[in-house]
């Protein structure tokens, strides 16, 4: 089976990074465990060796999905791009436990995805890109903190990670992967209701990364300065501060304050 360049696909051939990877996941009987991108499924041999209620293989490459029904006559396998899934209707027996050799072009899609419906999982363990995994994790202040760092940290805690060389895959990526193992937050930080006005003040505030804080969200939101300052000062935030220093707690009251000042919904034109 020759990997498809096109789809991002670097199959894991290392057996013992494999058993780390279903290790992180702390199966158990009682789990309903979802697999993207299963690929050749080494993955999935280590995962049916373990106690388990039921699994789910989503593959996009109809070539694999049909040698993985062919292997594993036990498991349900889905021929289909998961961005295009209905997730609520995949996760019926929610909750339920995500496992994944992510393919690296498409991998931070498939974790906001994940995260939009973080409700109905009790545990991730993914594979991505090492710089990708890197900003994933990042906290405020480092290099690699942005958007994503903060996104993912709305949803999830990350409770253990490591290091994949390029070697452990076929054909050999140029850069080494990284495993995360995601664990949903047990009280959310946000009620329904304000969740997207929290996400659309993160995407306004990195909208402009060289840009102060204040600049980045005027430009981003089509209004003048006065109002921006106003509101970051409501959100006890220096106008001249950057982005990448803020945390999740100031990204709250930012969210807050900006909808008082706009009297509705933030609308981010740029993200």
């Amino acid at each position: 089976m020759r990997p498809a360049k096109s789809r991002g696909q670097n199959f894991l051939t290392s057996a013992g990074v494999a058993d780390r990877i279903v290790a992180a996941a702390r199966l158990s009987e009682t789990d309903s465990i979802i697999e993207i991108g299963p690929g050749l499924g080494i993955l999935t041999e280590k995962i049916v060796t373990r106690p388990r209620r039921s699994l789910t293989l989503v593959e996009l490459d109809a070539r694999l999905a049909a040698r993985l029904q062919e292997r594993f006559a036990d498991v349900t396998v889905i021929n289909a791009d998961f961005l295009a899934i209905d997730f609520a209707a995949l996760a019926s027996d929610a909750p339920v436990k995500v496992i994944g050799n992510l393919p690296f072009n498409v991998a931070a899609a498939i974790l906001r995805k994940l995260s939009d419906n973080s409700r109905m999982i009790s545990r991730m363990v993914l594979m991505f890109q090492r710089e990708v995994a890197a900003r994933i994790r990042a906290t405020a202040g480092d290099d690699a903190y942005g958007a994503l760092s903060v996104f993912t940290a709305l949803y999830w805690k990350i409770d253990l990670h490591f290091t994949v060389a390029a070697g452990s895959f076929h054909p050999r990526p140029k850069v080494d992967a990284e495993v995360l193992a995601f664990a949903p937050h047990a009280t959310r930080w946000f009620a329904d209701d304000d969740e997207r006005d929290v996400l659309e003040a993160v995407r306004a505030s990195f909208s402009a990364p060289r840009k102060t804080i204040r600049n980045a969200i005027s430009h981003a939101l089509g209004i003048d300065s006065t109002r921006t300052v106003r509101a970051l000062e409501r959100a006890e935030i220096d106008p001249g501060t950057r982005a990448e220093k803020l945390g999740v707690p100031d990204f709250l009251r930012l969210a807050h304050a900006l909808r008082v000042e706009l009297n509705g919904r933030i609308v981010a034109r740029d993200a």
